[in-house]
């Protein structure tokens, strides 16, 4: 008599493969980075959830062992995050909970209609449409600029950038400007959704169309810690899985377990 596999283990060392969690698969380029994000689609930077991560499957030894945040990052490949994000089919948001989450013009087209209504809520909030209508008069401007120009003290700032930021209503891209005696500094630019993508995504997009692009990025995930991977959680109901189970889109190979057909 054959024995089943256990499809929980076949979708794991899919899982390994495919996301690149062995070190025998440890991207070697920053070629090899950006091939791997159009592949999946998306990629957080760190590893904190079963969405493939660019710094995981770098297996490089951390800058600093054992020391937490930038420490923590691989000793020569850091800087790849960033150079992705300057590609122009590359775009790096804050909206895996406020951390950087790099996306692929496909998965941006996903998320576009999310952000753009995000853009109209935050614009009804007092604070949020302070800095929202600046910009839109401004034009992107530096966060130095903002402040300078609406009279804020960095905590300001900072407290209302980031629930913008983290919702999609806000993008920021680092700049480079050079400075009077020739040199640069890096600067952050900031810009309202509107402004950073005028022209609104054609086809379908919206959570359901997102999250079953982002499982099939993970390949294999807890379904507990699905509301985990966008900022979004009140776009988020256990409805919303059964439904993109009902269709096929996304399967249960297991109780608390989801996958890719």
């Amino acid at each position: 008599m054959t024995l089943m596999a256990d499809p929980l283990e076949e979708l794991r060392q899919r899982r390994a493969r495919e996301c690149r969690l062995t070190p025998d698969l440890a991207l070697g380029s920053l070629a090899e980075a950006a091939a791997f994000l159009r592949d999946r689609g998306l990629l957080t930077r760190t590893p904190d959830s079963s969405l493939p991560s660019l710094y995981e499957a770098c297996h490089e030894d951390p800058y600093r062992p054992g020391t937490p945040g930038f420490g923590s990052w691989p000793a020569t490949k850091w800087p790849w995050a960033a150079e992705l994000a300057r590609r122009d089919d590359v775009h790096a948001l804050k909206i895996h909970r406020s951390k950087t989450i790099l996306l692929t013009d496909e998965t941006l087209a996903l998320v576009d209609p999310i952000c753009r209504a995000e853009l109209a809520r935050m614009e009804a909030e007092p604070d949020s449409r302070r800095i929202l209508r600046h910009l839109a008069e401004a034009g992107p401007s530096t966060a130095d600029d903002v402040q300078a120009e609406l009279g804020l003290r960095p905590k300001e700032l900072k407290a209302v950038r980031y629930p913008l930021e983290r919702c999609g209503a806000v993008v920021s891209r680092e700049v480079v400007p050079h400075g009077p005696s020739g040199g640069h500094v890096h600067v952050a630019e900031l810009a309202r959704w509107d402004q950073a993508f005028p022209v609104p995504a054609s086809g379908p997009g919206g959570m359901a169309e997102l999250l079953a692009a982002s499982v099939r990025a993970a390949v294999l995930a807890s379904e507990r810690e699905l509301i985990r991977w966008f900022s979004w959680r009140w776009l988020f109901s256990g409805d919303l899985v059964d439904s993109l189970v009902a269709q096929g889109r996304i399967i249960r190979p297991a109780p608390g377990w989801v996958a890719v057909p």
